[in-house]
């Protein structure tokens, strides 16, 4: 049935919030394909960045930059399923500079729950296989709902790697099958992959702490790096860069829940738990990908 309502009253919410609300997300809906910043939006609206983020995220419920994600993932979805647009035809429309960028929006992750963090992953079977990869043999372990682990080992170190990575889930299963854990390899280490317009999924395996942490770097764009201590604030704890430091250097699944792009406060390496060597192999890869 249709029905025509009048109202008796306007009831458009008054105040400075609401309006500061409704202009973000027409720019973020209109001009999307621009990818404006945080500063750039707060320039045009005359506010600073910090209090148009605080005030967005509070009523809006997540961030200028998850909002425009969502957008942008939206309208890259239907350019892929809908209009069959190649995948860098698609990068180059949604407003990024190549399929490198896209590829990290299709990224997604769970985490689980604290009681399951606590029994450290009993009656959890967790599927593990070692994979050549660019930055040597990879050690790749997944469980039912996703990628739990990415590790990496030199010639000769593969029983040490593996042993490091189940003493973070001590009563889990382990069943060694790299049948199931290749294609997990292919997707994360193939660039030629990254153009399936299916998310790959991961699951966090951590620390409520640990995992917010993972979350924050999983933010940092390929071909750039950020300090520990702007994850300290992007976490909304300033003070506990040093807690950062070794949530990141506890992180399971390197190279796609990106902890190679996170440096010291000099912008220092730093260190890396799979080798500096291999972390600086990691950015340069990336860097001429972008």
């Amino acid at each position: 049935m249709n029905a025509n309502i009048m109202l008796k009253e306007d009831i458009t919410p008054v105040g400075a919030d609401y309006e500061t609300v409704r202009q973000v997300i027409e720019i973020l809906t209109v001009d999307y394909r621009d990818q404006p910043s945080l500063e750039e939006i707060a320039a045009r609206l005359n506010q600073s960045p910090t209090q148009l983020q605080k005030t967005f995220t509070r009523w809006a419920g997540l961030s200028p930059k998850a909002f425009l994600q969502a957008v942008t993932l939206d309208h890259a979805k239907r350019l892929l399923r809908e209009e069959n647009l190649p995948l860098l035809e698609t990068a180059i429309e949604v407003g990024m500079s190549g399929p490198s960028r896209l590829h990290d929006l299709f990224v997604t992750h769970e985490a689980m729950s604290p009681g399951e963090w606590k029994v450290k992953g009993s009656g959890l079977q967790i599927r593990y296989g070692y994979h050549p990869s660019p930055f040597g043999l990879a050690l790749v372990m997944i469980t039912d709902r996703g990628l739990a682990g990415c590790a990496f080992a030199d010639a000769g170190e593969e029983t040490e790697c593996f042993e490091d990575m189940a003493r973070r889930w001590p009563n889990a299963i382990y069943v060694e099958d790299s049948a199931a854990t290749a294609p997990y390899a292919e997707r994360i280490f193939d660039p030629a992959r990254w153009n399936r317009d299916q998310p790959l999924r991961v699951v966090l395996l951590g620390t409520d702490f640990q995992v917010r942490v993972w979350q924050s770097l999983l933010k940092i764009p390929m071909g750039k790096a950020v300090t520990y201590s702007h994850v300290a604030q992007d976490i909304g704890q300033p003070t506990a860069s040093r807690a950062v430091g070794a949530a990141i250097g506890a992180n399971p699944i390197s190279f796609v829940v990106p902890c190679h792009r996170a440096l010291g406060k000099s912008g220092a390496l730093t260190g890396y738990h799979w080798g500096i060597t291999r972390k600086r192999a990691m950015l340069g890869w990336e860097t001429g990908r972008v």
